[in-house]
């Protein structure tokens, strides 16, 4: 990107000081090896887990039946579509189902792991937990559903709901440091003195008064989780607007008449920024440990959801089953470590003093 800007710099063509700002800071963090290959498989490992119903799944993702051509991943079909006799939904694993694939053109192109997160195996010979077999490759739990898909799928939601309750922690700690930093006065000292009584709030023990009222759920985790999660970056925001709200350029923005949403968006906000896009690894990772924690407490999604707080719970409850907990802390700890290398070389990149 920097050798384009120098080439479009020669041929007379003006360059963006935005662009070419952002072009630095790219080219910096990638000098970070250690935090750009963390990014790379972090972003790898989680494209793939955005695709885990066509890698981990108990439905064929291609079924070629009577000259036609059949997807159960997008659409349910009852056993009447391919010869059966109920019009409930298709057994795709049962040995029946393979009778009725009897052309000599069917067939049933099934997924790499032929498990779902909520797939209970039938066939397993002896109690669950079940070890590892070349059928479930990281054993059962102690409900006999497959461990593997489970991680597959509880990596994407942990991933999703940190990334899900990052944003709203960041939306609402900008709007509220940037007010409190940019008007100050009356504003910023009642806010502060708000931001303290709330933050005193025992956390935990409403977690657990509105877990024993309402039914779990992914949105009352959120809902509960991001009525703290802004309050330690409106801090860092509310600092870097006290501090830019008196440079001239601000006062001469002001003095022209241009309003204060403006000048807070498009002078203020974009140093402000740098905080958030610092601490923004960080708190993922943050988000994810929480809800860890409340699945491995029993506070967080329903026992049905693909977990790996619930993972280590299992573990917990059965020490001889070492599959579950090897797998499950094996997960959590290299998606953290990723996520901490991230945030390294963010840290790094955007330090004023390696510039």
């Amino acid at each position: 990107m920097l050798e384009c800007g120098k080439q479009r710099q020669k041929k007379g063509v003006p360059v963006s000081p935005v662009a070419s700002k952002r072009g630095r800071y790219w080219t910096q963090f990638k000098r970070n090896k250690r935090g750009y290959y963390s990014l790379m498989i972090f972003l790898f490992l989680f494209v793939l887990t955005m695709l885990a119903e066509f890698i981990s799944n108990d439905k064929p993702l291609l079924i070629r039946y009577g000259g036609e051509y059949y997807s159960p991943v997008f659409v349910s079909y009852p056993e009447t579509t391919f010869g059966g006799d109920f019009e409930t939904e298709t057994d795709y694993k049962d040995p029946y189902f393979e009778e009725l694939l009897k052309g000599e053109t069917d067939f049933a192109l099934f997924p790499i792991n032929k498990h779902s997160f909520d797939t209970i195996n039938q066939e397993i010979d002896g109690p669950v937990p079940s070890p590892p077999t070349a059928d479930n490759f990281l054993g059962t739990d102690d409900k006999g559903r497959d461990v593997l898909a489970c991680i597959i799928y509880g990596f994407r939601l942990s991933v999703l709901f940190g990334l899900i309750l990052t944003a709203i922690g960041i939306v609402v700690g900008v709007i509220a440091g940037g007010i409190q930093g940019y008007f100050g006065g009356r504003i910023d000292l009642f806010s502060q003195r708000f931001i303290e009584v709330w933050g005193a709030m025992p956390e935990l023990y409403l977690l657990i008064i509105f877990a024993s009222i309402f039914k779990p759920g992914i949105v009352l985790l959120l809902i509960l989780l991001s009525l703290f999660s802004w309050m330690g970056l409106s801090d860092y925001v509310r600092a870097e607007f006290l501090r830019s709200r008196n440079l001239e350029y601000v006062k001469a923005a002001r003095a022209l008449g241009v309003s204060n949403i403006k000048i807070m968006l498009n002078h203020l906000l974009p140093n402000g920024l740098t905080p958030v896009v610092t601490f923004l690894p960080f708190r993922i990772s943050a988000a994810i440990l929480a809800l860890t924690s409340l699945d491995f407490l029993g506070l967080g999604v329903p026992p049905s959801t693909p977990s790996l707080g619930q993972l280590l719970a299992q573990g917990k409850g059965n020490i001889d089953a070492w599959w579950l907990s090897l797998s499950a802390f094996g997960v959590l700890v290299g998606m953290l470590v990723l996520l901490i290398f991230i945030g390294e070389a963010l840290r790094q990149t955007f330090d004023p003093r390696k510039k």
